[in-house]
């Protein structure tokens, strides 16, 4: 992998540019666009924990295939430059954790309302046929407690009103609630809006809980890679609230497949607004991911307690009916695979050490 030096420097016509690609989400994009047989630039600020395992993972896959740059979205000379002759934007790439927002919004907004701007730009500028598609989030709508819509019972949260009985339709207001649900919440109405006012080809996508292999969770983001990674580490796990939240969960191969689909119906979907997540049928509380992994395990993990976090969602499940039938997709990953998956992958990734007996991750 490189840094771009030369900004008059064009990749090779019509590959598919993917910001962010060397994240969790982003790498499986690569991989499968790469295995139908496409051209793949990878762009990355190569920032976070597993970005340069996941770009020397798909340089061994697939060599000149796909090649890994180093740049950082708010480089609007580096944006131009690499959206200029690409045949399709895959924008991931952003600040993603409530947290770290909290700490640096000003950072967290440059990243993800500035940088999708600049990209939004760059495409307006030197390529508006090329359709773009956005990694928004659901943190968009917001705690979702007002009105008493959402309750407790069974041991887990969920909706006491039937207007929430298929999950969170894109009709729900926005709440934008935390800097990070701020920048993201402009960012989705600026890709939404650049489809109205511009003509840009444009589609978002507001993301659940996403999880798979290649996923190198923390507690900030990808909670069921980091609830196994402590688990198997033998590290207690902290629950901020009761840890009766639910979440909808959908597998990342599950979601690769709604990513293409967009980009290759992207003709009817231009300008739409759309929930992807594994819907209903894939929700699961964090007590229930917990009890999953001690089955996994064999050994129930030590949990803690801290209190709620600023915009933490008691229930949150996604409406999946309208990408389903713009689409023509549904989860095929049932939670029960999935999560099997994803645990065998982190499994593999565990080593046990010769002397003292402790697990540990395998150095990145």
């Amino acid at each position: 992998m490189r840094a771009i030096g030369n900004p008059a420097r064009q990749p090779a016509a019509r590959r598919v540019l993917i910001t962010g690609g060397c994240g969790f989400i982003g790498s499986n994009l690569a991989d499968a666009l790469a295995a139908r047989g496409e051209e793949v630039v990878v762009v990355d600020a190569m920032t976070r924990e597993g970005s340069h395992e996941n770009a020397s993972w798909l340089k061994s896959r697939w060599q000149e295939r796909i090649e890994v740059l180093t740049a950082d979205v708010r480089d609007g000379d580096a944006m131009r430059m690499l959206v200029r002759d690409c045949s399709a934007v895959l924008h991931l790439a952003g600040q993603v954790a409530v947290t770290t927002s909290l700490e640096d919004p000003l950072s967290d907004f440059s990243v993800n309302a500035l940088g999708t701007l600049n990209l939004l730009e760059s495409l307006r500028q030197e390529n508006p046929l090329a359709p773009m598609i956005f990694a928004s989030t659901n943190k968009v709508y917001g705690e979702l407690t007002c009105g008493g819509e959402v309750g407790g019972s069974s041991g887990r949260y969920s909706p006491v009103v039937e207007r929430l009985s298929h999950g969170v339709s894109e009709a729900t207001p926005l709440d934008l609630y935390s800097p990070y649900g701020c920048s993201k919440g402009a960012a989705d109405q600026y890709v939404h809006d650049y489809a109205r006012v511009f003509g840009l080809r444009t589609v978002v996508l507001r993301m659940s809980c996403i999880y798979g292999p290649r996923q190198f969770g923390t507690e900030d983001q990808g909670w069921l890679a980091h609830f196994m990674i402590k688990g198997l580490s033998g590290e207690p796990i902290t629950l901020y609230g009761d840890g009766y939240q639910v979440r909808d969960a959908l597998y990342v191969g599950d979601a690769v497949a709604a990513w293409l689909a967009a980009r290759d119906r992207i003709d009817s979907v231009s300008g739409r607004i759309f929930n992807l997540g594994g819907g209903p049928q894939n929700a699961i509380s964090l007590r229930e991911a917990i009890d999953r992994i001690a089955m996994y395990r064999g050994v129930a993990p030590e949990l803690r307690f801290a209190d709620w976090r600023p915009g933490d969602q008691p229930w949150y499940v996604s409406d999946i009916r309208a990408i389903s039938a713009a689409l023509d997709w549904s989860p095929g990953v049932s939670l029960n695979s999935g999560l099997k998956q994803l645990y065998e992958w982190i499994s593999s990734r565990v080593t046990r050490r010769a002397v003292g007996g402790a697990l540990q991750k395998v150095a990145v």
